[in-house]
């Protein structure tokens, strides 16, 4: 009886205990999941996990397939599996993660090993964690960085996700696109470009065992930084390499020998061959990244443009050649002992510095004040359009981007000076008024305006006076006296404000006989587009910067096409053309021939304000329209005297234009004559009426029906002279 008591309380015990067992097990269990959903529950969705979208580089790339600028938060550039050397990926694996193959996630006794520790020793000790949490830590920012178990029990908990979701080859693709090398560089490729100027693929072994072995401390075995540290860890990666058999004795050997060799850029490389134009395509497509719906600094897009970086070397070498030289001319005239013109500057802008002190600056046997530089520097600027397509070919905004971005050929509004009477006579002839219109070459008042009562009295260049010029003596030698007379007795300043309108100028032109010698400002970019209206016989083009934008997967976004329109007759065009080709053959722009042997077919005009602040040259070939201008950012600071378009403008075209013509080989190209649209007659070279054959002639283009009807009546009966020909 007793025994049978005894084993039904047994019984009773064993159920009362396995019921305390199943309590303590369910609740255990519930705990379980309701913890790893709270672990869960802020980690990225398996989706989320699908769309692995790390921040990218944008690339500004020339036309000549050339990166010129990059743009980043974070500078990475996705390589795929593939493109990933073998032995990049086993340096890795051997180094880091050598379970990796066989693991679901983590690394059980490394973490095990570690928690051991961690509660022994009541500190956190890293190291345990595998490729695929490292993967989880750097893919999502929502886990953080902070040191505590919370934060290894998500690691875990995404990096099993992860290895749901991907194969072992993508986890480890993705974890070499989005690891830290060091030096703002994020990914693989990244960081082959950074330290050794290369694609992945290209990675020699020692170079992939020194990027493997600085991922520990990216910034203490820094190759560029400490060379000797970034030798130790490339060695310690190649001898783990060898002894999981990745590698032979020999090639042990032979890459730990090499000597640790990292990419010096040149001294023009990306980012500073078109350090303005990067600026100018990146300031354009930050008003329109919302349209296309993308992170300019994000995305990973590659924006084709329209610069090609043979022409922009030899703009920045010209420019930054001929700054020099005009800056020591100008520094000169500030240390002379008997000018006065460093005081007055100096008084004018209220600087609180002696002439001896800044001279001392100038000189540099001091330290240059900061305001002193920029006031005292010369700058100068180019903008070249390709005349086919109005694409930017080349563009310095000024002398140095580092001190100043600001960028002279698109944001700068400057006196054009005489540069604008192109707009001038293009209003004449457009009218009906043909280039043998006389004018007297003698003074003239100018009215300044409405509300000021003060008269000008402007001068012709040369000092010079005369009786009856036409209009292409006074375009070619640049006569103030004959463009103000133009725009007084033959075509009123409205007119003239009209025409520049409609080949470009956009600035604000004050409609007054001022007008005829540039006294409004304009941008340099828009003159060199409308000079380009000339050798295309009428049609404007919109200056492009940017061909197209792609995404990171090659897809277009945007392709660009530039406005045009028809804003001058073919025959209008062509007799201005005729004009300013006088000026570079035999008139202010011959210095490019005579001095700089350019002897392309070319036209254009010089330009100099008043008291020598802003010198110019705009000119053009069939290929190429150029705009060049110097002076000082201050417009109340002059050069000298002296220099004017011819002296500063023209050196900067002519040996531009020579250089790339050279080094380019293009063939001589002649304008095209729209033959339906002109007349060419022989006139008389004194009296300008149609030649006889007693008189001196000149081959001469007309508009039809502006072609003088009297023949000369001065020349008596004399041998037959030979034609002049334009």
């Amino acid at each position: 009886m007793m025994k049978q008591f005894q084993a039904r309380g047994s019984r009773q015990k064993f159920k009362h205990r396995l019921y305390i067992a199943s309590i303590v097990s369910l609740v255990f269990v519930v705990g379980i999941f309701t913890w790893l959903f709270f672990l869960s529950k802020d980690l990225p969705s398996l989706d989320e996990l699908e769309r692995y979208d790390p921040d990218l580089i944008t690339r500004i790339v020339s036309a000549d397939d050339q990166v010129i600028q990059e743009l980043f938060t974070t500078q990475r550039t996705l390589v795929k599996s593939n493109e990933i050397p073998p032995h990049v990926k086993k340096a890795l694996i051997v180094t880091e993660d050598q379970r990796f193959y066989s693991h679901w996630g983590m690394n059980l006794f490394r973490t095990v090993y570690n928690l051991a520790l961690n509660m022994v020793t009541g500190e956190i000790h890293g190291g345990s964690s595998s490729l695929t949490q490292q993967l989880a830590r750097s893919l999502y920012a929502r886990i953080g960085f902070k040191q505590t178990y919370l934060r290894k029990l998500r690691e875990l908990v995404t990096a099993v996700q992860i290895e749901h979701t991907f194969t072992k080859e993508e986890i480890l693709t993705m974890y070499l696109n989005t690891v830290y090398f060091g030096h703002g560089t994020y990914g693989l490729q990244a960081a082959a470009t950074k330290y050794f100027h290369k694609r992945v693929e290209n990675l020699t072994l020692d170079e992939g065992a020194i990027l493997i072995g600085m991922l520990r401390a990216p910034a203490y075995y820094s190759p560029i930084t400490h060379p000797d540290r970034s030798r130790h860890i490339r060695n310690v990666v190649i001898n783990s390499m060898f002894r999981e058999k990745a590698i032979n004795a020999v090639e042990r050997n032979y890459f730990k020998s090499l000597p640790v060799e990292t990419y010096v850029p040149d001294s023009v490389d990306v980012g500073n061959v078109a350090p303005h134009f990067g600026e100018f395509v990146r300031r354009q497509l930050e008003k329109e990244d919302d349209e296309m719906g993308v992170d300019l600094y994000r995305d990973g897009l590659t924006i084709y443009t329209t610069l090609d970086t043979r022409l922009q070397t030899i703009a920045n070498e010209v420019v930054a050649q001929e700054l020099e030289r005009i800056q020591t001319i100008f520094d000169a005239r500030m240390l002379d002992e008997n000018s006065k013109a460093l005081a007055n500057i100096l008084e004018k802008h209220n600087i609180d510095l002696t002439v001896d002190t800044v001279r001392l600056m100038i000189s540099d046997s001091v330290e240059m004040n900061h305001q002193i530089e920029d006031l005292l520097t010369v700058q100068a600027q180019l903008i070249s359009l390709d005349v086919e397509t109005g694409e930017i070919r080349a563009m310095v905004g000024g002398k140095d981007f580092s001190k100043s971005k600001w960028n002279r050929s698109t944001q700068m509004k400057r006196q054009p000076g005489s540069s604008f009477k192109a707009f001038l006579y293009t209003a004449a002839i457009d009218n009906g008024y043909p280039v043998t219109t006389t004018l007297l070459n003698q003074p003239v008042v100018i009215k300044l305006g409405t509300n000021d009562s003060t008269d000008w009295r402007p001068k012709n260049y040369d000092l010079s006076m005369g009786g009856e010029t036409t209009m292409r003596e006074g375009i070619r030698r640049s006569l103030n006296l004959i463009a103000v007379r133009t725009i007084q007795e033959l075509i009123a300043p409205s007119a003239v404000v009209e025409k520049a309108r409609a080949m470009g100028i956009t600035t604000r032109l004050y409609p007054g006989d001022a007008l005829a010698l540039g006294a409004s400002g304009v941008y340099p970019i828009e003159m060199a587009a409308a000079y380009a209206v000339y050798p295309r016989l009428g049609i404007w083009i919109q200056p492009l910067g940017i061909r197209s934008v792609q995404d990171r997967f090659g897809g277009v976004l945007r392709n660009y096409n530039p406005n045009q329109k028809e804003v001058l007759g073919r025959g209008t065009s062509y007799v201005m053309l005729s004009l300013l080709e006088t000026v570079a053959n035999r008139g202010t722009g011959v210095g490019a021939r005579t001095r700089f042997g350019f002897h392309e077919p070319s036209g254009g005009k010089t330009g100099t304000t008043t008291g020598f602040t802003d010198a110019w040259y705009v000119g053009f070939t069939t290929r190429l329209s150029t705009a060049v201008w110097v002076g000082m950012d201050s417009p109340s600071i002059s050069l000298g005297n002296g220099m004017a378009g011819s002296a500063l403008g023209v050196p900067i075209w002519a040996q531009y234009m020579k250089a790339v013509y050279d080094s380019l080989d293009w063939e001589r190209e002649e304008f095209v004559i729209p033959e339906e649209s002109v007349v060419f007659t022989n006139v008389c070279s004194e009296t300008h009426k149609l030649a006889t054959q007693y008189c001196t002639p000149e081959r001469e283009v007309f508009l039809p029906g502006t072609v003088p009807t009297q023949s000369c009546d001065v020349h008596g009966n004399r041998s037959k002279p030979k034609v002049i020909d334009f």
